[in-house]
Formats: structure tokens, C-alpha cells, sequence
């Protein structure tokens, strides 16, 4: 029996008739990992035309043996972006798991060569090898999956994050270390003087078109200095993030309390935006209550990046801190109608 893989029922816009929909707007997401793969999740059920512009310094785990190995985009960060764009219908579930399945030797053949491989990495590194185009295999993943919209690399090369951790010495002091590689800066503590390296990196050719025509940009969540940042450090990307007509959404984290943002408030994280592309600005910044400790001061660090502040419960109810799809769906359904 065939599986139909139609549209998702998109949220019409208040006061329209569902037969008399609107435009979908024209959304570009950035970020990478599990923060990305939230907003997606959320934008698909608002719209048809989406982009996702995803972080490529991953260097950690299956995506950074294959990087090493093979000399490809990790591809770890995009194989969860275009999960999160399945659609959810049996098809869309069945293709989303074994994008997601990680092969666990476990007993005598632990360590081989297929050992924490997620299957969706070794499928994007084959469509890139046979078609010798790094978006054109997206594009065909993509279109295996029935993915709600496209999956971009923030470039056309493999990135590299370099930071300084500040670290505490047993006498209590703290000295700064110097970290390279994405994935030990993510755990090295909290992170200062970050940079992407090449410092000239070329953005890819699709991604700054896409930030061009868009009608909004959102940005984050994820993690603040190795997911959000490196949008803002390539330099041809920050160009188009500043140049385009498209209205712009900062996504705050749930939890502002992480490794690499150690003893950081919420207002920290824009200042840290501020500091480093000050040239940015943000139309609104969307945040759960419970993750600003100071609205005071948040207020007014958003004022200074140009942003209004738009508070909402988009938080998962559980421990993890999470969010919620639906939550945070209602929360950019409400911003983009009230632009």
C-alpha cells in the first residue's frame, strides 16, 4: 500500500479563512544541532517556504571522523536539520528514524568501522560523493525525506572554532587555555575571544541568496558560542544578515546556563552579539519567562541591538529544558502576524 506524503495543515493567519490563506512567508533559520532542529520544527507548520542555514565547524563523534576521513562538511548538523523537516506521516517518521539511527556494534565489535556512524551522515557523504555537489545531495536527501523546505551549509568549506576557556585552578584563581575545535570548546568551560578560522571562509552561494530573499531571519536557539556566534564571524554571511530587507528574530535558550556560557545572564548573550557583530541588528527577540532572570536589563540589552523583547511560554513541560514545537510555532505565528 502507498504512503501520500501531502502538505502539512499550515496555521492560517488570524482573521483569514483557512481556503483564503495568505502568502506562506519566507523564513531562513539558522543555528545547527538541537537547537536548529527545534525552530524548524516549529517553522514547518507555518510555512512552505523555509531554509535552514546550518554550522559546519562539527568535529566531534561520526561527523568529525567523517570530516577527517573524507574531507567533507560534517555532516551531523545538517542530517538533524532535515529530520526535523520530515513530515509527520509514516513516511516522513519512518525516514526521519534512519536518518537518526546510530549504529551500536556493542561486544567484540565495539570501535569498528561503522561503530556510533549515524545512518543519515554515511547517506549525505554518499549523495555528495556521487554527485560531486555538496547542495545538490541535500537537495536529493531532502527530497527522499519529503522535507518541508531545504537544508543549507552556512559555507562551502569545513570551519573550525577556536576560543579561550576560562577554567579554575585549584587555588580558586581562573586562567584562560587556549581550545580548538568545536567540539572541545563546546565542554571546555566558559568561552572568551572566540574565532572561526579561515577568517575568510566563503560563504555558500545559495545561503546568502536565500538570506536575500527572505521575508524573516531567526536565529538560535543553540548553543550561544559554538551554533548561534559562527553565523555572525563569517564574513560574507554577517554582510547578507545586515543587508537584507528581511525582519529579524533572535530565539533565546531555555537554559542560558550552559558549559561555555557559565555564570552568563540572558542580557550577557545579547551583549556577546553586540560585541561581536555590532553592525547587527535584531527586529525582536522571543524569550521564556522563566529563562530571564533580569527584565530589566535583558530589556535593555535587546534595546541595543534595535530589538523589542517578546515574551512567551515555549518551553517543553518537562525537566529538560526543551522546547515545545506547538509553543514555539504560536509564539512566531503571533510575531510574523504582528510585524
Amino acid at each position: 500500500m502507498g504512503v501520500l506524503t501531502g502538505p502539512l495543515p499550515l496555521i492560517p493567519p488570524k482573521g483569514v479563512p483557512g481556503s483564503q490563506q495568505k502568502k506562506s512567508p519566507s523564513v531562513v533559520a539558522l543555528g545547527g544541532g538541537h537547537g536548529l532542529a527545534a525552530s524548524l520544527s516549529a517553522l514547518r507548520l507555518l510555512t512552505s517556504e523555509l531554509t535552514a542555514i546550518v554550522t559546519v565547524a562539527d568535529d566531534g563523534g561520526s561527523s568529525g571522523r567523517l570530516r577527517e576521513e573524507y574531507g567533507v562538511l560534517p555532516p551531523g548538523d545538517l542530517r538533524m536539520a532535515l529530520s526535523a523537516l520530515c513530515d509527520d506521516t509514516d513516511w516522513g517518521r519512518t525516514w526521519r528514524d534512519v536518518m537518526q539511527h546510530r549504529f551500536d556494534a556493542g561486544g567484540k565489535a565495539k570501535g569498528g568501522s561503522l561503530d556510533n556512524h549515524a545512518m543519515g551522515n554515511l547517506l549525505i557523504v554518499t549523495l555528495w560523493e556521487l554527485l560531486g555537489d555538496t547542495v545538490a545531495g541535500l537537495k536529493w536527501a531532502g527530497a527522499l525525506l519529503g522535507a518541508r523546505g531545504q537544508v543549507l551549509p552556512m559555507s562551502s568549506i569545513p570551519l573550525t572554532i577556536e576560543g579561550k576557556a576560562r577554567t579554575e585552578l585549584p587555588d580558586g584563581s581562573h586562567q584562560l587555555q587556549t581550545v580548538r575545535g568545536q567540539a572541545k570548546c563546546a565542554v571546555a568551560g566558559k568561552l572568551e575571544e572566540v574565532k572561526l578560522f579561515p577568517e575568510d571562509a566563503p560563504a555558500c552561494t545559495e545561503t546568502l541568496t536565500a538570506i536575500e530573499l527572505a521575508d524573516w531571519v531567526i536565529l538560535g536557539p543553540g548553543s550561544w558560542y559554538t551554533s548561534v556566534l559562527p553565523h555572525l564571524l563569517l564574513p560574507e554571511l554577517r554582510q547578507a544578515l545586515g543587508d537584507t530587507a528581511a525582519k529579524r528574530c533572535l530565539t533565546m535558550n531555555l537554559d542560558v546556563e550552559t558549559k561555555e556560557t557559565s555564570g552568563m545572564t540572558a542580557a550577557d548573550h545579547l551583549d556577546v552579539l553586540r560585541r561581536y557583530a555590532p553592525e547587527f541588528s535584531v527586529d525582536v527577540v522571543l524569550a521564556d519567562p522563566a529563562a530571564i532572570q533580569d527584565l530589566k536589563a535583558f530589556e535593555k540589552a535587546a534595546g541595543m541591538i534595535g530589538a523589542e523583547v517578546v515574551l512567551g511560554r515555549v518551553g517543553a513541560s518537562r525537566r529538560r529544558p526543551v522546547h515545545d514545537p506547538l509553543l514555539l510555532a504560536a509564539a512566531y505565528h503571533d510575531i510574523f502576524g504582528n510585524s
